[in-house]
């Protein structure tokens, strides 16, 4: 699949707060390190750099994190890893209606965006309504949803 990968949606100010506060949590946690053992010199620099490579990359994961379509099939990038399907693997895109459960309560009720495979399985998207990229964007929740079927309906069409 060497084709041109688009994310049909701009990423929410969500995210950068999630990198912001990451970069809080680390500055946090070197001095704490710092604190507790001492550290001088060339043990500070160390853990630094160590911290500010694994925020880099982190920060950079999470501005990549999201869905992403084309002519071929769907991009899905994770946190950690990111998976490829191409549109004649897969049977449809749909909305899930999830609900959380602790116990007698139900934490959270929204929906996501599930891609079900030709055989059987499904693939759950990063697409959340409540997530970092729609809270406040409910109808490009929809539209990214729509866009989606639309693509994968055209590329069955094609096949035709």
């Amino acid at each position: 699949m060497g084709s041109y990968w688009v994310r049909p949606y701009p990423p929410g100010t969500g995210r950068w707060i999630v990198i912001a506060w990451e970069a809080a949590a680390l500055l946090f946690l070197a001095w704490a390190t710092i604190r507790q053992f001492d550290l001088i010199g060339h043990g500070v620099r160390a853990l630094a750099g160590s911290l500010a490579a694994i925020w880099a990359v982190g920060a950079w994961r999470i501005i990549q994190h999201g869905v992403y379509v084309s002519r071929d099939g769907v991009l899905i990038r994770g946190l950690v890893r990111s998976r490829t399907m191409s549109w004649r693997d897969i049977a449809g895109v749909r909305l899930h209606h999830t609900i959380h459960r602790l116990g007698r309560w139900e934490l959270q009720r929204d929906m996501t965006v599930v891609i079900e495979r030709n055989d059987g399985a499904t693939v759950g998207t990063e697409l959340w309504a409540q997530g970092v990229d729609f809270h406040a964007r409910p109808k490009l929740f929809r539209a990214v949803y729509q866009e989606i079927r639309n693509r994968h309906r055209a590329a069955g069409e094609k096949k035709a």
